[in-house]
């Protein structure tokens, strides 16, 4: 016998908030047994059928993660005392809605999902089975709704609305796949089946949901003044609640490639409300762009800016002292800066050091190491963690690929501690920047430039040369080729001085070619997506992978593992789907790379 087709429109939603207005016919599941349901008593319209009832009617203990479902319910059920009753088929239900119900938890969400029947086989339906999956396909919770054995509906029922009951415990920001199945399931099943795919973003975030001064890792400084006092700039900012813990922040300003990196340790029994730091050494008319945040993983960072005024110097007394007088007062004073560089130096090796370890400990929490043993990780390269990567693509290639790129955007941000800079992100700094200003800025600002290398992006390159050839250099492109050649510029400028190019990554989706590669990436270390996952963040950490005896595991980073998580089954399922499109259009991968 042919093991029978499921009939499911999908509603693939991003967890979580949503709103889903009622019809005024809304039809709620109702409390009795299997018993009524199967005997046809007018009580039992709309049945819920509970874990305890199947296991009690099949005589076999169920897990709890399959709630009430089972493999052909109407069969199994209903079609034990009438196997007319599973012998017809009926067409799938529409206009699916997810409702959000009022939770307080900050770390999980409960929906119940809605309706309505096709008016096709109405007078066949016999119930319905709602599951739902995470995108990976892991199940977890699914619940069976049956009609009384007797009961016929008319084509005036297709008006109502179905309500599921609630399904709790669903993470926020998490991917999941609402299933709504039709019983009952015909065994044939080839020429009738039917998927709705329906992507929705209504993320909502812990502060949207309770409040931002409840929500450890979405808080961050919206409060922030600047004054400047001298030369020097002083910072004050709102500091967290007490109740979320946090009494260390970080901020680092920016200026022409350079950075000031400011460590704060708050004693929240003096103050609970704000607090001020100084920003020294800066230089006077220069403009600065800081960022700052709560000093933990993955830290919202509230961005600022500010320009250091001049200060003017006092006038000289009309009074000049005597050499030998001034020869008397330089010689303590400079005996006193003498002593107070040597401790300026040895304060700051201590908080260097103090730094690195800090810096390494951060790294340590994403990583883990396998029974053969562990390599501990070295330093970070970078003046702050996580390090800044700035990434860079071509949007010739559609749709398909671009998703691919912010996929893969997601899930380095996500799984390989990085901040991620990219254009889709920041349309506000775009705007008042300028598209190559902000492209420029990155690639000075940013610890690390990863450029996507795609087919579309080698064509544009090569119809550029092409055409300033024949137009003495005038011509209008795609920015993204602006783009790389300012970052093969940058390459060839740091070849030349002898500098490291560890700054600059090329990388390539599995679909792609080797031809795709531009010639001014040459000299940047490459890398193949997603197989080379591990090595990219072995680069981006300056980790060591291997070592004797020893092999370095980075979790849900391996092969085996960025699967596991949503972030990377969606990458994987962008990466499948861009090549698709390549491959409709005749575009045939170099497997060489």
């Amino acid at each position: 016998m042919a093991q029978p087709l499921l009939w499911s429109p999908l509603l693939v939603l991003l967890m979580s908030g949503a709103s889903a207005q009622d019809s005024p016919r809304v039809v709620s599941p109702q409390n009795c047994t299997l018993d009524c349901v199967i005997q046809g008593e007018p009580t039992c319209e709309f049945c819920r059928v509970s874990r305890e009832e199947l296991e009690l009617q099949l005589g076999v203990s169920l897990p709890g993660i399959f709630g009430s479902c089972v493999p052909l319910p109407c069969h199994s059920l209903l079609g034990l005392h009438s196997p007319a009753a599973c012998q017809h088929y009926v067409h799938a239900p529409h206009n699916i809605t997810v409702e959000f119900m009022p939770d307080r938890d900050p770390a999980q969400d409960i929906v119940t999902v809605s309706w309505m029947p096709s008016q096709y086989g109405i007078a066949f339906l016999r119930g319905f089975q709602v599951s739902i999956r995470t995108l990976g396909g892991a199940l977890v919770g699914c619940q069976l709704f049956l009609f009384q054995r007797n009961l016929s509906l008319e084509v005036t029922d297709t008006q109502r609305v179905y309500r599921s009951d609630p399904f709790p415990n669903l993470g926020l920001r998490s991917q999941y796949i609402v299933t709504v199945m039709a019983l009952p399931v015909p065994e044939q099943w080839d020429n009738f089946k039917h998927e709705h795919i329906l992507e929705k973003r209504v993320s909502l975030t812990c502060a949207e949901k309770i409040g931002l001064e409840q929500c450890h890792r979405d808080w961050y400084p919206r409060d922030i003044t600047v004054t400047q006092e001298g030369n020097d700039i002083i910072v004050t900012f709102n500091l967290a609640p007490p109740s979320l813990g946090i009494n260390r922040y970080f901020s680092w300003c920016s200026r022409g490639g350079t950075r000031n990196y400011t460590e704060i340790e708050v004693n929240s029994l003096e103050n609970q409300t704000h607090h001020s730091f100084h920003l020294r050494g800066l230089d006077p008319g220069a403009k600065y762009s800081c960022e700052m945040a709560a000093d933990m993983s993955d830290a919202v960072r509230k961005r600022f800016a500010f320009q250091v005024g001049h200060v003017q110097q006092a006038e000289s007394s009309p009074a000049t002292p005597s050499s030998e007088s001034l020869f008397l007062v330089l010689l303590p004073v400079s005996a006193v800066i003498a002593l107070t560089g040597s401790l300026v130096v040895l304060i700051d090796r201590r908080t260097r050091k103090r730094r690195v370890r800090k810096k390494a400990g951060v790294l340590a929490e994403c990583v883990g190491s396998d029974r053969a043993g562990g390599i501990t990780p070295s330093p970070l390269p970078c003046p702050r963690c996580p390090p800044q990567l700035l990434m860079c693509y071509s949007s010739a290639d559609g749709p398909a690929h671009i998703n691919a790129v912010v996929r893969l955007a997601a899930f380095l941000q996500q799984h390989m501690a990085i901040q991620v800079h990219l254009d889709l992100w920041e349309s506000l700094r775009l705007a008042e920047e300028g598209v190559m200003s902000w492209h420029c800025r990155g690639v000075q600002e940013s610890d690390f430039v990863l450029v996507v290398c795609s087919q579309g992006l080698g064509q544009l390159l090569q119809g550029r040369e092409e055409e300033e050839e024949e137009e003495e250099g005038v011509w209008k492109g795609d920015v993204s080729t602006a783009v790389v050649s300012l970052i093969g510029e940058e390459i060839g400028r740091a070849s030349l001085r002898g500098q490291s190019l560890s700054k600059y990554i090329s990388a390539t989706f599995e679909h792609s070619r080797e031809l795709d590669i531009p010639g001014v990436l040459r000299l940047a270390s490459h890398y193949l997506l997603p197989r080379d996952l591990p090595l990219l963040f072995s680069h981006l950490h300056g980790v060591e992978l291997c070592g004797p005896g020893q092999r370095l595991h980075v979790q849900h980073v391996s092969e085996e593992g960025y699967l596991t998580v949503p972030a990377g089954a969606a990458l994987c399922q962008a990466i499948a789907e861009a090549g698709g499109v390549q491959a409709a259009a005749g575009h045939t991968p170099d497997r060489r790379l």
